[in-house]
């Protein structure tokens, strides 16, 4: 079968290997679709500490039960639909104790800490598949990447009388954009990007900053009446949208942070007690999020295709990484089409 493999920093292949054998309890996927994570872009270009090369990228799921093994559920069956939780959790941390599994100190993702899944077949154990016979394919593998957004915006506990500012809409930032229009709050987006704040604007977006052309914080006063928003979600992982975060919060705000800033960032602390801010982590996804993407995604409201900026075969995911690392802006998701 194919496999897609970033063998060290810049340098893709494809490589040829068996079909996996499956264990107890394991079932067998042939792979839809995949794609492209951000973390995928940072193994490539090498910033990715938690990788060891060679190694296979990829843990946005969509595929299809080819094969079966031993102590299934009957419910599995071959020929469904399926997604897969890409996460691990050892029951024992901090975390898992806390009923908090997203945040399991051990995790290890697909494709980050272990063998990914841009490869024709994967294993998994049937415990990790979630099926659903209402989303096509294309749908399947935007459910993780927005699961992560709509986490976030329950780590902020977002409701209908909040003004929550999401800084970054790409896929992560989209999701946060859906959910907290869902529950009602007004949500401003901010990017530099005209295209993606186009996008931002269909799912429920309703201001849009370009913060490149115009002055964030007057525009943020003008929205508020000069009290700043209430939640402030940062999905665009850079140090200078950190520091607004804390800046331009309201008062008794809360501050979720997702993205991974590739520098420190250093910020005055002293708005942090003065304001009495929470600043709140947000990893991964639990199974309520899944859910309530793929409830979102049957309403078929969601622009999939203005999401998708490119599909393509696994030969031409080396020349696609060289184009994504260049210009990493002008992609929203990138699929690998198996």
């Amino acid at each position: 079968m194919k496999s897609i493999q970033i063998v060290s920093p810049g340098k893709v292949q494809i490589v040829d290997c068996p079909i996996p054998k499956l264990g107890i309890g394991e079932v067998l996927l042939k792979i839809n679709y995949i794609g492209f994570c951000g973390s995928d872009l940072n193994t490539y270009l090498g910033k990715n500490t938690l990788t060891k090369y060679p190694c296979v990228p990829g843990h946005e799921i969509s595929a299809t039960i080819a094969g079966l093994s031993n102590d299934i559920p009957s419910n599995l069956n071959i020929g469904q639909l399926v997604i897969v939780v890409p996460y691990t959790n050892c029951g024992q941390c901090s975390a898992c104790k806390k009923g908090r599994f997203n945040a399991c100190k051990y995790n290890e993702t697909l494709g980050v800490q272990r063998e990914g899944a841009m490869q024709e077949y994967i294993k998994v154990p049937w415990q990790k598949l979630i099926i659903d016979d209402q989303l096509t394919s294309k749908e399947l593998v935007m459910v993780e990447p927005l699961t992560v957004g709509f986490h976030a915006v329950d780590r902020g506990r977002v409701t209908d009388i909040d003004t929550v500012l999401v800084f970054g809409c790409g896929m992560i930032g989209s999701g946060a954009i859906i959910r907290a229009a869902l529950r009602g709050a007004k949500v401003i987006a901010v990017d530099i990007d005209e295209k993606k704040l186009e996008l931002a604007g269909k799912i429920g977006a309703h201001h849009c900053i370009n913060s490149k052309t115009t002055d964030l914080h007057e525009a943020l006063q003008k929205i508020t009446n000069g009290h700043g928003p209430d939640v402030i979600i940062e999905a665009a992982g850079n140090p200078i949208t950190y520091l607004s975060a804390i800046e331009e919060a309201a008062f008794a705000a809360r501050v979720v942070c997702i993205g991974y800033a590739k520098n420190d960032v250093n910020f005055a602390t002293r708005l942090w007690v003065l304001k009495e801010i929470d600043i709140l982590g947000a990893r991964n996804a639990t199974p309520t999020d899944f859910e309530a993407v793929i409830n979102y995604l049957k309403k078929k409201s969601f622009p999939i295709n203005e999401m998708i900026s490119k599909i393509i075969q696994p030969e031409e995911a080396a020349q696609t990484f060289v184009e994504w690392a260049e210009n990493p802006a002008q992609f929203m998701k990138i699929l690998v089409q198996f």
